[in-house]
């Protein structure tokens, strides 16, 4: 577990000497706050791979504590921990979002495999949200570029092999990706100019003259 810093958040002075020596001593970077205050200032300095949170502090409690950190980071996976086992206090650890929930008393030997499995769940999120966002502007960039086509098809009666061919073409003489060309020219359209006489010449440089 070399590297991976834990932030540790508890009010009893106590558990957090006693989990954070033994979670050092297994290789973890950790950090302690013994408030939800002391606990966002820190992150406000350098972010943490996982918090470990208890949900009942005085002052600002656990579960605020993590709602403002979702809103600060919300990539920041994080466990709770508490003295209290019941289904609504598990319930609420789930619907704010936390990675996993460990009863008190509790030992590192519970407490490691529990921030494994977190990390790694965490992790599957990532990499679906990533992949989700890269099918999404993926999608636009499609989108986008069958917008131009036909803008260009309407304006200057193309087909659409023609239209296709004076964006690429035009998109190389500028050395810019299709995707951006084609948004520039929705862009253009939609301030009332479009680039007719690039378009045009583009078809011209291949040998091409537009459908009537």
């Amino acid at each position: 577990m070399a590297n991976i810093k834990l932030l540790l958040v508890d009010d009893d002075r106590l558990v957090l000497a006693t989990l954070s020596d033994g979670l050092r001593s297994r290789g973890f970077d950790v950090v302690t706050a013994s408030s939800g205050e002391q606990a966002l200032a820190i992150i406000e300095q350098a972010v943490p791979d996982i918090v470990m949170l208890d949900m009942r502090m005085p002052g600002m409690s656990g579960v605020e504590t993590a709602q403002h950190i979702r809103k600060r980071e919300e990539r920041i996976p994080f466990l709770f921990l508490s003295a209290y086992g019941d289904d609504e206090v598990v319930s609420q650890a789930a619907s704010e979002g936390a990675m996993g929930y460990l009863v008190k008393p509790v030992d590192v030997g519970q407490i490691v495999p529990a921030i494994t499995a977190a990390l790694a769940r965490a992790q599957e999120i990532e990499t679906i949200r990533m992949n989700e966002e890269r099918l999404q502007t993926a999608l636009n960039q499609s989108r986008e570029t069958s917008m131009a086509i036909g803008l260009i098809m309407e304006r200057y009666h193309f087909t659409r092999e023609q239209a296709f061919e004076a964006l690429r073409h035009h998109a190389r003489s500028q050395r810019r990706k299709i995707e951006e060309m084609a948004l520039q020219i929705l862009v253009a359209a939609e301030s009332g100019y479009l680039p007719a006489a690039s378009v045009s010449r583009a078809l011209e440089l291949k040998g091409q003259t537009p459908a009537r």
